[in-house]
């Protein structure tokens, strides 16, 4: 048997799960027609973002009308009309699409020049029924919460002044609002929506292309080869193929769905329970959208709204995504340890050799892609040297079978598409919901109060906002459940006397750790379904399992050093908080657990908790307590189980 007969086949992708690529299963002509579109505005995002000097209005129409009409295609209007064809509600909204959107395009000069920004009824008109469509579309994409949320924003904009307390405003006239959303860069085409059409569609193109050629596979079996021997190996592949192919997708669904067909089986066949095998996925998938460079797309949007860098936010990202992965390991290995797991045997584990030989050229493109933004040239730019350098590199690669031909070309292009739907039309609805907080002030007002009501106390300030991400983001894709936080949550700490960049990473590590949180956590509840478990349990034990990394986002607010701000920048000193908060997140994986050496007591699980707790804010003397109170307890752990497999070994030898 040769190296390359452990290779995992390279299969055809199932891209974009988190939006599922639409509910309905076309057929025959509508079939074309849709993957046609989906070709030709990933064609146009090409054209306006490498080969066009396109103004931003006229790019984000013709982009997001595109995906609006997709959207129709794709998502039904309700399970009922569901069918393999289009049908009268399609036509009715691909219909008015055309109409509102076509409008402004071709009125937008005349608008803004020659009426020198002053509508007229037909522009009014014309923006309602756009607001109406996007709406629309955003709730066959997204469900109810996004469109709900933007339509609870307009009815507080319109009607400020019958809100009471410090939610009341002097209301704003209906025209006003309307050209604000519609007719400016302030709403629905503002900051967030060229974000989707340039940035993010780019690399949505990048993870297409490079999960077309085989990529996915390729991290599997480099996660076999690394870790498929360890002591419960399965779980920890998952983790680390998962946090690969996170750094491509940024969706937690999407991660689960596509490396968990292959990690789950790995798991259960170790021994490991169904709705323990979900939960690790789910927890490892999870961490993708947190894992640089691509972070769901959430790095582009947060670089537009701090005003930084978009490779500030990555090296931002690397510690953080790191110390997340570890805890998850650390988890495992004690889990696995608990229930004397041990890994694959060496016949059903790939060479490293093998591997790299056969596919490793598709590395290329990542190296390439973070190579080139660390040096400071632009996320497009990198994004569409990436596309290249998979095409190139999987010509040149041993393995014919990752080769990017025509046939496989337009298969990335039409799945990006797809894939780009969703987060285009998350972006452009919560356009509505950022424009009327700016508008009314309330983001501010809310900052301040609740600021006061805690009396500024910074560790119950973000206890508050951590329930309020998780619940507000609970439902959302990855994308969209970033900006709702940033938006609504994010100024309270930056009131709170947060850095902003600490703050944004709090409120969008929560917003993520919603896919594993009940009641509504959509990883645990796709990785339940692979591992045929309980939804609900797996939920609960991916809650556990993830629990260390529930302290990592206030380790950040204490330690911004960590995101590699401020101005405490040492390696000594960035080395020490590393290492501190790993001794922390170890304590409370122990804790978690119940278990260790030997299963813990009550006293001792209470003890590391503590410490680890003890170990979130820096300071010499809180270190040394939870150190000190780490060593006492593991001290007597370790004594506790020397006396307790002796006492068995006497047992087992008088029988």
């Amino acid at each position: 048997m040769t190296n390359n007969d452990h290779l995992t086949p390279v299969e055809p992708p199932a891209l974009d799960k988190e939006a599922s690529s639409g509910s309905r299963q076309l057929a025959g002509i509508y079939l074309k027609i849709t993957t046609t579109l989906a070709i030709l505005i990933s064609l146009y995002a090409i054209y306006s973002n490498a080969l066009s000097n396109t103004q931003e209005f006229y790019r984000n129409t013709i982009f997001l009308s595109g995906i609006l009409i997709l959207g129709f295609i794709l998502f039904p209007f309700s399970k009922r009309f569901s069918t393999p064809k289009f049908n009268g509600w399609d036509y009715l909204f691909i219909a008015l699409t055309l109409i509102s959107y076509g409008y402004f395009f071709f009125n937008y000069v005349d608008l803004h020049v020659v009426r020198k920004s002053i509508p007229n009824t037909t522009d009014y008109v014309m923006a309602i029924l756009g607001i109406i469509v996007l709406f629309e579309a955003a709730r066959r994409t997204t469900g109810y919460f996004i469109p709900g949320l933007a339509t609870f924003a307009i009815i507080y904009a319109l009607f400020g002044q019958y809100f009471m307390g410090i939610f009341g405003h002097a209301g704003f006239s209906v025209e006003r609002l309307l050209y604000r959303l519609f007719m400016t860069s302030e709403g629905i085409f503002g900051i967030t929506l060229s974000t989707a059409s340039t940035a993010i569609v780019v690399f949505i193109l990048f993870g297409s292309f490079l999960s077309v050629s085989g990529a996915t596979a390729l991290f599997n079996d480099l996660a076999l080869a690394i870790a498929g021997r360890r002591r419960g190996g399965p779980a920890q592949v998952a983790v680390i193929s998962s946090a690969l192919t996170g750094s491509l997708s940024g969706s937690a669904v999407a991660n689960v769905a596509t490396t968990g067909t292959f990690t789950i089986p790995l798991m259960k066949n170790i021994g490991l329970t169904p709705r323990f095998a979900g939960a690790v996925e789910a927890t490892a998938s999870t961490g993708g959208m947190i894992m640089p460079p691509i972070m769901g797309a959430a790095a582009f949007i947060m670089a537009g709204f701090l005003g930084i860098s978009y490779t500030t936010i990555v090296i931002a990202a690397i510690i953080p995504a790191l110390l997340y992965y570890a805890a998850l390991i650390m988890a495992i290995d004690i889990e696995a340890k608990k229930q004397g797991l041990k890994g694959l045997s060496k016949e059903n584990i790939p060479q490293v050799k093998a591997v790299l030989k056969a596919r490793g050229l598709l590395l290329l493109p990542l190296v390439i892609v973070i190579g080139t933004l660390l040096v400071g040239k632009t996320p497009i730019y990198a994004g569409f040297l990436g596309i290249l350098t998979i095409i190139v590199a999987s010509w040149i690669t041993p393995d014919k079978s990752v080769r990017m031909t025509l046939t496989k070309v337009a298969d990335a292009l039409a799945e990006a598409a797809r894939g780009s739907v969703q987060v285009t039309v998350a972006c452009a609805a919560i356009g509505v919901i950022i424009c009327v907080v700016t508008m009314t002030g309330i983001g501010a007002t809310l900052a301040f109060n609740i600021v006061s009501m805690t009396d500024n106390t910074l560790w119950m300030i973000l206890l508050v906002v951590m329930l309020v991400c998780i619940v507000l983001s609970m439902g959302l894709p990855s994308t969209a459940l970033y900006i709702v936080v940033a938006v609504t949550v994010s100024p309270i700490l930056i009131k709170a006397g947060v850095m902003p960049l600490a703050a944004h990473f709090f409120v969008f590590w929560f917003g993520a750790l919603s896919n594993i949180t009940p009641p509504v956590a959509l990883a645990s509840y796709t990785a339940a379904s692979i591992a045929r478990a309980d939804p609900m349990q797996t939920s609960w034990d991916a809650v556990r399992l993830a629990l260390p990394g529930f302290i990592i986002p206030f380790i950040l607010v204490y330690n911004p050093a960590l995101l590699m701000q401020g101005d405490n920048l040492g390696v000594l000193s960035i080395g020490l908080m590393v290492i501190t908060a790993l001794v922390g997140i170890y304590a409370l994986s122990i804790a978690a657990a119940n278990f260790w050496m030997i299963k813990t007591t009550w006293f001792e699980r209470i003890a590391f908790a503590a410490a680890a707790i003890l170990m979130i804010k820096p300071g010499l003397y809180t270190d040394l307590l939870g150190i000190s109170l780490i060593i006492l307890t593991g001290a007597l752990h370790m004594l506790r189980s020397k006396k307790q497999l002796t006492n068995m070994g006497q047992v087992s030898g008088e029988n």
